[in-house]
Protein backbone atom coordinates (compact mmCIF):
# COMPACT_ATOMS: atom_id res chain seq x y z
CA UNK A 1 0.00 0.00 0.00
CA UNK A 2 1.74 3.36 -0.71
CA UNK A 3 2.54 5.93 1.55
CA UNK A 4 1.14 9.24 1.37
CA UNK A 5 3.26 12.36 2.51
CA UNK A 6 0.78 12.69 5.17
CA UNK A 7 0.75 9.32 6.19
CA UNK A 8 4.23 9.77 6.25
CA UNK A 9 4.63 12.89 8.67
CA UNK A 10 2.19 11.05 11.17
CA UNK A 11 4.10 7.74 11.06
CA UNK A 12 7.01 9.69 11.50
CA UNK A 13 6.00 12.20 14.07
CA UNK A 14 4.55 9.31 16.20
CA UNK A 15 7.57 7.36 16.26
CA UNK A 16 9.80 10.75 17.59
CA UNK A 17 7.20 10.88 20.18
CA UNK A 18 7.29 7.33 21.22
CA UNK A 19 11.35 7.15 20.83
CA UNK A 20 11.15 10.74 22.76
CA UNK A 21 9.28 9.20 25.64
CA UNK A 22 11.58 6.39 25.66
CA UNK A 23 14.38 8.35 25.76
CA UNK A 24 12.98 10.72 28.30
CA UNK A 25 11.60 7.76 30.60
CA UNK A 26 15.21 5.81 30.69
CA UNK A 27 17.11 9.11 31.20
CA UNK A 28 14.49 10.24 34.42
CA UNK A 29 14.12 6.41 36.11
CA UNK A 30 18.08 6.41 35.26
CA UNK A 31 18.44 9.82 37.19
CA UNK A 32 16.13 9.19 39.91
CA UNK A 33 17.55 5.27 40.88
CA UNK A 34 21.34 6.80 40.64
CA UNK A 35 19.91 9.39 43.11
CA UNK A 36 18.63 6.71 45.13
CA UNK A 37 21.46 4.15 45.21
CA UNK A 38 23.69 7.31 46.27
CA UNK A 39 21.36 8.26 48.97
CA UNK A 40 21.57 4.76 49.88
CA UNK A 41 25.51 4.35 49.90
CA UNK A 42 25.35 7.89 51.96
CA UNK A 43 23.22 5.24 54.30
CA UNK A 44 25.71 2.61 54.17
CA UNK A 45 28.96 4.79 54.71
CA UNK A 46 26.63 6.89 57.99
CA UNK A 47 25.99 3.30 59.38
CA UNK A 48 29.58 1.82 58.67
CA UNK A 49 30.88 5.29 60.56
CA UNK A 50 28.99 5.38 63.30
CA UNK A 51 29.55 1.28 63.78
CA UNK A 52 33.49 1.61 63.32
CA UNK A 53 33.28 4.82 65.69
CA UNK A 54 30.92 2.77 68.37
CA UNK A 55 33.37 0.10 68.59
CA UNK A 56 36.14 2.06 68.64
CA UNK A 57 34.86 3.94 71.61
CA UNK A 58 33.75 0.64 73.51
CA UNK A 59 37.27 -0.73 73.07
CA UNK A 60 38.75 1.78 74.02
CA UNK A 61 36.74 2.05 77.41
CA UNK A 62 37.44 -2.08 77.76
CA UNK A 63 40.55 -1.32 77.26
CA UNK A 64 41.24 1.45 79.58
CA UNK A 65 39.20 -0.87 82.64
CA UNK A 66 41.30 -4.01 81.67
CA UNK A 67 44.05 -1.90 82.53
CA UNK A 68 42.71 -0.09 85.66
CA UNK A 69 42.17 -3.83 86.92
CA UNK A 70 45.11 -5.15 86.07
CA UNK A 71 47.28 -2.42 87.72
CA UNK A 72 44.86 -2.62 91.23
CA UNK A 73 45.65 -6.62 91.43
CA UNK A 74 49.31 -6.47 90.67
CA UNK A 75 50.60 -2.46 91.23
CA UNK A 76 52.44 -3.36 88.43
CA UNK A 77 53.13 0.12 86.27
CA UNK A 78 53.01 -2.20 82.98
CA UNK A 79 49.58 -2.33 83.07
CA UNK A 80 48.96 1.39 82.70
CA UNK A 81 50.14 1.69 79.34
CA UNK A 82 46.84 0.52 77.43
CA UNK A 83 44.76 2.42 79.96
CA UNK A 84 46.73 5.73 78.95
CA UNK A 85 46.27 4.96 75.76
CA UNK A 86 43.04 4.32 75.91
CA UNK A 87 42.68 7.83 77.56
CA UNK A 88 44.05 9.52 74.78
CA UNK A 89 41.50 7.91 72.48
CA UNK A 90 38.32 8.21 74.30
CA UNK A 91 37.56 11.65 74.18
CA UNK A 92 38.43 11.78 70.10
CA UNK A 93 36.25 8.79 69.55
CA UNK A 94 33.66 9.91 71.51
CA UNK A 95 33.62 13.64 69.96
CA UNK A 96 33.46 11.66 66.01
CA UNK A 97 30.06 10.08 67.48
CA UNK A 98 28.98 12.77 68.08
CA UNK A 99 29.37 14.18 65.20
CA UNK A 100 27.88 11.25 63.28
CA UNK A 101 24.74 11.27 65.55
CA UNK A 102 24.41 15.17 65.13
CA UNK A 103 21.96 14.19 62.13
CA UNK A 104 19.65 12.43 64.52
CA UNK A 105 18.16 14.48 67.58
CA UNK A 106 16.56 11.51 69.00
CA UNK A 107 20.29 10.56 70.16
CA UNK A 108 20.75 13.40 71.84
CA UNK A 109 19.80 12.39 75.28
CA UNK A 110 20.81 9.18 75.34
CA UNK A 111 24.32 10.65 74.12
CA UNK A 112 24.27 12.88 77.22
CA UNK A 113 23.86 9.81 79.58
CA UNK A 114 26.53 8.01 77.65
CA UNK A 115 28.56 11.46 78.09
CA UNK A 116 27.88 10.99 82.13
CA UNK A 117 28.21 7.44 82.35
CA UNK A 118 31.72 8.04 80.66
CA UNK A 119 33.15 10.69 82.87
CA UNK A 120 32.15 8.78 85.84
CA UNK A 121 33.88 5.49 84.93
CA UNK A 122 37.04 7.49 83.57
CA UNK A 123 36.66 9.68 87.25
CA UNK A 124 36.23 6.35 89.34
CA UNK A 125 39.43 4.56 87.69
CA UNK A 126 41.47 7.32 87.98
CA UNK A 127 40.94 7.70 91.67
CA UNK A 128 41.28 4.18 91.98
CA UNK A 129 44.50 4.33 90.31
CA UNK A 130 46.12 6.98 92.53
CA UNK A 131 44.49 5.31 95.94
CA UNK A 132 46.59 2.27 94.84
CA UNK A 133 49.62 4.21 94.26
CA UNK A 134 48.97 5.96 97.52
CA UNK A 135 49.77 2.43 99.03
CA UNK A 136 45.74 1.95 99.86
CA UNK A 137 44.66 -1.05 98.16
CA UNK A 138 42.06 -1.52 99.81
CA UNK A 139 40.46 1.66 99.56
CA UNK A 140 40.75 1.41 95.78
CA UNK A 141 38.94 -2.00 96.10
CA UNK A 142 36.45 -1.01 98.41
CA UNK A 143 35.65 2.27 95.31
CA UNK A 144 35.71 -1.01 92.91
CA UNK A 145 33.31 -3.13 95.05
CA UNK A 146 30.65 -0.27 95.52
CA UNK A 147 29.71 -1.48 91.46
CA UNK A 148 28.79 2.52 90.28
CA UNK A 149 31.67 2.01 87.91
CA UNK A 150 30.60 -1.34 86.56
CA UNK A 151 26.50 -0.37 86.06
CA UNK A 152 27.85 3.20 84.27
CA UNK A 153 29.95 0.82 82.16
CA UNK A 154 26.87 -1.53 81.74
CA UNK A 155 24.99 1.49 80.79
CA UNK A 156 27.41 2.16 78.13
CA UNK A 157 27.24 -1.26 76.54
CA UNK A 158 23.70 -1.43 75.99
CA UNK A 159 24.22 1.90 74.29
CA UNK A 160 26.69 1.08 72.21
CA UNK A 161 25.19 -2.61 71.45
CA UNK A 162 21.86 -0.77 70.29
CA UNK A 163 23.86 1.23 67.86
CA UNK A 164 26.05 -1.28 66.76
CA UNK A 165 22.75 -3.32 65.97
CA UNK A 166 21.24 -0.47 64.53
CA UNK A 167 24.01 0.22 62.42
CA UNK A 168 23.97 -3.35 61.22
CA UNK A 169 20.22 -3.22 60.11
CA UNK A 170 20.68 0.10 58.18
CA UNK A 171 23.97 -1.29 56.40
CA UNK A 172 22.23 -4.48 55.60
CA UNK A 173 18.96 -2.39 54.64
CA UNK A 174 21.12 -0.20 52.60
CA UNK A 175 22.75 -2.65 51.36
CA UNK A 176 19.63 -4.52 49.82
CA UNK A 177 18.03 -0.87 48.40
CA UNK A 178 20.94 -0.44 46.44
CA UNK A 179 20.82 -4.15 45.18
CA UNK A 180 16.98 -3.56 44.34
CA UNK A 181 17.91 -0.32 42.87
CA UNK A 182 20.35 -2.19 40.67
CA UNK A 183 18.29 -4.48 39.42
CA UNK A 184 15.78 -1.87 38.43
CA UNK A 185 18.24 -0.16 36.63
CA UNK A 186 18.69 -3.16 34.73
CA UNK A 187 15.28 -4.25 33.52
CA UNK A 188 14.73 -0.49 32.97
CA UNK A 189 18.07 -0.20 30.67
CA UNK A 190 16.41 -3.33 28.96
CA UNK A 191 13.62 -2.38 28.02
CA UNK A 192 14.55 1.09 26.99
CA UNK A 193 16.64 -0.44 24.84
CA UNK A 194 14.00 -2.92 22.85
CA UNK A 195 11.80 0.06 22.74
CA UNK A 196 14.41 2.14 21.02
CA UNK A 197 15.36 -0.86 19.12
CA UNK A 198 11.63 -1.01 17.96
CA UNK A 199 10.80 2.70 17.35
CA UNK A 200 14.98 2.69 14.91
CA UNK A 201 13.15 -0.32 13.11
CA UNK A 202 9.82 1.29 12.73
CA UNK A 203 11.70 4.38 11.39
CA UNK A 204 13.55 2.48 9.17
CA UNK A 205 10.94 0.80 7.40
CA UNK A 206 9.05 3.63 7.09
CA UNK A 207 11.97 5.73 5.79
CA UNK A 208 12.60 2.84 3.41
CA UNK A 209 9.19 2.45 2.15
CA UNK A 210 8.75 6.44 1.47
CA UNK A 211 11.98 6.36 -0.12
CA UNK A 212 10.71 3.83 -2.99
CA UNK A 213 7.69 5.89 -3.45
CA UNK A 214 9.56 9.07 -3.85
CA UNK A 215 11.80 7.08 -6.19
CA UNK A 216 8.30 5.72 -8.31
CA UNK A 217 7.19 9.53 -8.24
CA UNK A 218 10.65 10.66 -9.60
CA UNK A 219 10.46 8.71 -12.33
CA UNK A 220 7.07 9.31 -12.85
CA UNK A 221 7.66 13.01 -12.80
CA UNK A 222 10.48 12.47 -15.13
CA UNK A 223 9.03 11.20 -17.65
CA UNK A 224 5.62 13.49 -17.56
CA UNK A 225 8.25 16.49 -17.65
CA UNK A 226 10.23 15.17 -20.30
CA UNK A 227 9.15 18.51 -22.28
CA UNK A 228 9.06 20.63 -19.81
CA UNK A 229 11.77 22.46 -20.09
CA UNK A 230 11.26 23.39 -23.95
CA UNK A 231 8.05 24.38 -23.03
CA UNK A 232 9.38 26.37 -19.71
CA UNK A 233 12.03 28.31 -22.60
CA UNK A 234 8.83 28.77 -24.78
CA UNK A 235 6.77 30.28 -21.88
CA UNK A 236 9.94 32.25 -20.54
CA UNK A 237 10.52 33.75 -24.08
CA UNK A 238 6.66 34.94 -24.78
CA UNK A 239 7.50 36.56 -20.85
CA UNK A 240 10.18 38.63 -22.48
CA UNK A 241 8.73 39.63 -25.08
CA UNK A 242 5.55 40.69 -23.17
CA UNK A 243 7.58 42.79 -20.86
CA UNK A 244 9.53 44.28 -23.70
CA UNK A 245 5.92 45.26 -25.53
CA UNK A 246 5.27 47.02 -21.68
CA UNK A 247 8.55 49.03 -21.44
CA UNK A 248 8.73 50.03 -24.54
CA UNK A 249 4.64 51.14 -23.86
CA UNK A 250 6.00 52.91 -20.66
CA UNK A 251 8.91 54.56 -23.16
CA UNK A 252 5.95 55.59 -25.38
CA UNK A 253 3.72 57.17 -22.79
CA UNK A 254 6.35 58.50 -20.62
CA UNK A 255 7.69 60.62 -23.98
CA UNK A 256 4.56 61.59 -25.31
CA UNK A 257 3.62 63.13 -21.66
CA UNK A 258 6.81 65.03 -21.77
CA UNK A 259 5.21 67.00 -24.89
CA UNK A 260 2.24 68.86 -22.84
CA UNK A 261 4.20 69.22 -20.01
CA UNK A 262 7.28 70.83 -21.91
CA UNK A 263 4.08 73.05 -22.70
CA UNK A 264 2.55 73.09 -19.46
CA UNK A 265 6.53 74.24 -17.65
CA UNK A 266 7.34 77.12 -20.94
CA UNK A 267 3.47 79.02 -20.53
CA UNK A 268 4.20 78.74 -16.72
CA UNK A 269 7.39 80.73 -17.42
CA UNK A 270 5.62 83.11 -19.33
CA UNK A 271 3.00 83.20 -17.42
CA UNK A 272 5.43 83.56 -14.07
CA UNK A 273 6.85 86.76 -15.86
CA UNK A 274 3.62 88.51 -17.08
CA UNK A 275 1.98 87.70 -13.57
CA UNK A 276 5.70 89.60 -12.00
CA UNK A 277 4.92 92.46 -14.18
CA UNK A 278 1.39 92.28 -13.17
CA UNK A 279 2.65 92.63 -9.32
CA UNK A 280 4.80 95.23 -9.43
CA UNK A 281 1.92 97.23 -11.48
CA UNK A 282 -0.68 96.91 -8.95
CA UNK A 283 2.19 97.08 -6.07
CA UNK A 284 2.65 100.86 -7.93
CA UNK A 285 -0.68 101.42 -8.04
CA UNK A 286 -1.85 104.40 -4.72
CA UNK A 287 -4.46 102.85 -2.77
CA UNK A 288 -8.17 103.53 -2.54
CA UNK A 289 -11.34 102.95 -1.52
CA UNK A 290 -12.77 100.68 -4.47
CA UNK A 291 -12.75 97.28 -2.37
CA UNK A 292 -12.52 95.84 -6.09
CA UNK A 293 -9.25 97.05 -6.38
CA UNK A 294 -8.04 95.70 -3.22
CA UNK A 295 -8.86 92.14 -4.03
CA UNK A 296 -7.67 92.62 -7.64
CA UNK A 297 -4.53 93.78 -5.94
CA UNK A 298 -4.33 91.11 -3.47
CA UNK A 299 -4.70 88.44 -5.88
CA UNK A 300 -1.74 90.54 -8.09
CA UNK A 301 0.64 90.38 -5.45
CA UNK A 302 -0.37 87.03 -3.60
CA UNK A 303 -2.04 84.59 -4.72
CA UNK A 304 -1.17 84.57 -8.17
CA UNK A 305 2.70 83.82 -7.36
CA UNK A 306 1.86 81.65 -5.06
CA UNK A 307 -0.48 79.80 -7.52
CA UNK A 308 2.45 79.94 -9.83
CA UNK A 309 4.61 78.53 -7.12
CA UNK A 310 2.98 75.55 -6.87
CA UNK A 311 2.53 75.06 -10.77
CA UNK A 312 6.37 75.67 -10.75
CA UNK A 313 6.79 72.78 -8.29
CA UNK A 314 4.54 69.83 -9.94
CA UNK A 315 5.61 70.34 -12.74
CA UNK A 316 9.78 69.82 -12.22
CA UNK A 317 8.36 66.67 -9.82
CA UNK A 318 6.52 65.31 -12.76
CA UNK A 319 9.24 65.82 -14.72
CA UNK A 320 11.77 63.88 -12.67
CA UNK A 321 9.06 61.09 -12.60
CA UNK A 322 8.59 60.73 -15.97
CA UNK A 323 12.91 61.14 -16.61
CA UNK A 324 12.93 57.69 -13.70
CA UNK A 325 10.24 55.84 -15.35
CA UNK A 326 12.54 56.66 -19.07
CA UNK A 327 15.63 55.77 -17.49
CA UNK A 328 14.19 52.45 -16.57
CA UNK A 329 12.36 51.97 -19.85
CA UNK A 330 15.71 52.89 -21.59
CA UNK A 331 17.61 50.14 -19.19
CA UNK A 332 15.49 47.05 -19.53
CA UNK A 333 15.35 47.62 -23.29
CA UNK A 334 19.11 47.99 -23.81
CA UNK A 335 20.90 45.02 -25.49
CA UNK A 336 23.19 43.26 -22.66
CA UNK A 337 26.26 42.65 -24.11
CA UNK A 338 28.14 39.74 -22.19
CA UNK A 339 31.99 39.91 -21.82
CA UNK A 340 34.66 38.29 -20.14
CA UNK A 341 35.40 40.63 -16.93
CA UNK A 342 38.07 41.17 -14.37
CA UNK A 343 35.46 41.13 -11.29
CA UNK A 344 38.39 42.61 -8.95
CA UNK A 345 39.41 45.32 -11.09
CA UNK A 346 35.68 46.42 -11.80
CA UNK A 347 35.07 46.36 -7.92
CA UNK A 348 38.02 48.80 -7.19
CA UNK A 349 37.91 51.40 -9.90
CA UNK A 350 33.79 51.77 -8.63
CA UNK A 351 35.42 52.01 -5.22
CA UNK A 352 37.70 54.64 -5.91
CA UNK A 353 35.32 56.32 -7.65
CA UNK A 354 34.11 57.16 -3.93
CA UNK A 355 36.70 56.78 -1.79
CA UNK A 356 37.47 61.00 -1.79
CA UNK A 357 33.93 61.34 0.06
CA UNK A 358 34.71 57.92 2.60
CA UNK A 359 37.81 59.80 3.20
CA UNK A 360 35.92 63.25 3.84
CA UNK A 361 34.91 61.44 6.99
CA UNK A 362 37.22 59.77 8.22
CA UNK A 363 36.96 56.19 7.30
CA UNK A 364 37.96 53.63 5.00
CA UNK A 365 36.88 51.27 2.29
CA UNK A 366 38.00 47.33 1.95
CA UNK A 367 37.73 44.92 -0.92
CA UNK A 368 37.77 41.31 -0.56
CA UNK A 369 37.09 39.56 -3.77
CA UNK A 370 37.49 35.72 -4.10
CA UNK A 371 36.55 35.04 -7.51
CA UNK A 372 38.09 34.69 -10.81
CA UNK A 373 37.29 36.09 -14.16
CA UNK A 374 33.36 36.37 -15.13
CA UNK A 375 31.12 36.71 -17.81
CA UNK A 376 28.91 39.65 -17.22
CA UNK A 377 27.66 43.02 -18.57
CA UNK A 378 30.07 45.72 -17.77
CA UNK A 379 27.81 48.53 -18.03
CA UNK A 380 25.44 47.02 -15.61
CA UNK A 381 27.49 45.68 -13.09
CA UNK A 382 29.30 49.31 -13.02
CA UNK A 383 25.78 50.89 -12.71
CA UNK A 384 24.79 48.37 -9.55
CA UNK A 385 27.96 48.76 -7.96
CA UNK A 386 27.96 52.55 -8.31
CA UNK A 387 24.66 52.90 -7.17
CA UNK A 388 24.99 51.07 -4.03
CA UNK A 389 28.30 52.67 -2.86
CA UNK A 390 26.68 56.20 -4.25
CA UNK A 391 23.80 55.38 -1.40
CA UNK A 392 26.31 54.15 1.15
CA UNK A 393 27.48 57.59 0.97
CA UNK A 394 24.64 59.64 1.14
CA UNK A 395 22.98 57.95 3.93
CA UNK A 396 26.23 57.60 6.09
CA UNK A 397 25.74 57.79 10.05
CA UNK A 398 26.35 61.50 10.66
CA UNK A 399 29.37 61.92 13.11
CA UNK A 400 30.48 58.07 12.23
CA UNK A 401 33.61 57.78 10.23
CA UNK A 402 31.98 55.70 6.75
CA UNK A 403 33.47 52.40 6.75
CA UNK A 404 32.61 50.50 3.58
CA UNK A 405 33.67 46.75 2.81
CA UNK A 406 33.01 44.95 -0.80
CA UNK A 407 33.28 41.15 -0.57
CA UNK A 408 32.67 38.73 -3.53
CA UNK A 409 32.73 34.87 -3.65
CA UNK A 410 31.78 31.98 -5.32
CA UNK A 411 28.23 30.47 -4.58
CA UNK A 412 26.51 26.97 -5.11
CA UNK A 413 25.02 26.91 -8.26
CA UNK A 414 27.51 28.29 -10.58
CA UNK A 415 26.69 31.63 -8.91
CA UNK A 416 28.81 34.80 -7.21
CA UNK A 417 27.37 36.94 -4.32
CA UNK A 418 28.98 40.25 -4.11
CA UNK A 419 27.95 42.17 -0.57
CA UNK A 420 28.31 45.65 -0.16
CA UNK A 421 28.37 45.92 3.72
CA UNK A 422 28.02 49.94 5.66
CA UNK A 423 27.93 51.17 8.66
CA UNK A 424 25.68 53.85 8.08
CA UNK A 425 22.19 54.61 9.49
CA UNK A 426 20.70 51.83 8.62
CA UNK A 427 16.99 50.45 7.09
CA UNK A 428 14.23 49.31 9.59
CA UNK A 429 12.82 45.82 9.28
CA UNK A 430 9.63 47.11 8.36
CA UNK A 431 11.35 48.71 4.80
CA UNK A 432 13.00 45.63 3.95
CA UNK A 433 11.51 44.97 0.81
CA UNK A 434 9.78 48.75 0.10
CA UNK A 435 13.21 49.87 -0.61
CA UNK A 436 13.31 48.22 -4.04
CA UNK A 437 9.53 49.59 -5.19
CA UNK A 438 9.32 52.34 -6.97
CA UNK A 439 9.20 55.91 -5.77
CA UNK A 440 9.38 54.42 -2.37
CA UNK A 441 11.73 55.83 0.31
CA UNK A 442 12.70 54.26 3.69
CA UNK A 443 12.88 56.79 6.88
CA UNK A 444 13.40 60.40 7.68
CA UNK A 445 14.33 62.10 4.01
CA UNK A 446 17.40 64.14 4.60
CA UNK A 447 18.82 64.01 1.24
CA UNK A 448 16.80 64.71 -2.23
CA UNK A 449 15.72 62.06 -4.68
CA UNK A 450 12.58 60.31 -6.05
CA UNK A 451 12.94 56.67 -4.91
CA UNK A 452 14.18 55.29 -8.45
CA UNK A 453 17.87 54.06 -7.23
CA UNK A 454 17.18 50.81 -5.40
CA UNK A 455 14.30 50.26 -7.92
CA UNK A 456 16.98 50.62 -10.67
CA UNK A 457 19.27 48.23 -9.00
CA UNK A 458 17.00 45.58 -8.59
CA UNK A 459 15.83 45.93 -12.53
CA UNK A 460 19.44 45.84 -14.15
CA UNK A 461 20.34 42.68 -11.34
CA UNK A 462 17.34 40.88 -12.49
CA UNK A 463 18.08 41.70 -16.47
CA UNK A 464 21.44 39.81 -15.76
CA UNK A 465 19.89 36.93 -14.21
CA UNK A 466 20.19 37.58 -10.52
CA UNK A 467 18.84 38.61 -7.59
CA UNK A 468 19.28 41.24 -4.69
CA UNK A 469 18.06 41.47 -1.24
CA UNK A 470 19.47 43.22 1.91
CA UNK A 471 19.87 42.55 6.04
CA UNK A 472 20.31 46.04 7.89
CA UNK A 473 19.20 47.80 11.46
CA UNK A 474 18.69 50.92 12.37
CA UNK A 475 21.87 52.67 13.17
CA UNK A 476 23.92 49.66 12.50
CA UNK A 477 24.41 49.73 8.89
CA UNK A 478 23.24 48.09 5.85
CA UNK A 479 23.95 45.07 3.88
CA UNK A 480 23.00 44.55 0.23
CA UNK A 481 23.53 40.96 -1.15
CA UNK A 482 23.79 40.58 -4.74
CA UNK A 483 23.82 37.06 -6.50
CA UNK A 484 24.65 36.82 -10.29
CA UNK A 485 25.55 33.88 -12.45
CA UNK A 486 29.30 33.75 -13.40
CA UNK A 487 28.00 33.01 -16.94
CA UNK A 488 25.56 35.78 -18.57
CA UNK A 489 25.70 34.04 -21.75
CA UNK A 490 24.26 30.96 -20.16
CA UNK A 491 21.47 33.22 -18.96
CA UNK A 492 20.36 34.73 -21.63
CA UNK A 493 20.87 31.35 -23.41
CA UNK A 494 17.90 30.09 -21.34
CA UNK A 495 15.75 33.08 -21.94
CA UNK A 496 15.77 32.71 -25.84
CA UNK A 497 17.80 35.82 -26.14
Amino acid sequence: MPISSNAFVRSTVALLVVGFLALAGIVGTTIWLVERTQVYFNEVVEARDARTVTVDLRTALQDAETGQRGFLLTQDEAYLEPYAAALQTVEAQFSELKTVLAPYPQAAEPLAALRTDIDFKLAEMEHTIELARAGRIDDALAVVDTDGGKAAMDRSRVFFDALIKAADDRLSTGVASQRDAATALRWVTVIGAFVIFAVVGGSAWTVMAYTRELANARHAVDQANAGLEERVRERTSELGRANEEIQRFAYIVTHDLRAPLVNIMGFTSELETSVGQLSDYMKDRPENDDPQFAEARLAATEDLPEAITFIRAATRKMDSLINAILKISREGRRQLKAEALNLSDIIAATVASVQHQIGESGGAATVDVQVPRITSDRLSLEQILGNLLDNAVKYQQPGRPLNIVVRARQASGNRIEIEIEDNGRGIAASDHERVFELFRRAGTQTQPGEGIGLAHVRTMVRSLGGDITLRSEPDAGTTFIITLPRDLRSYLGSQGK
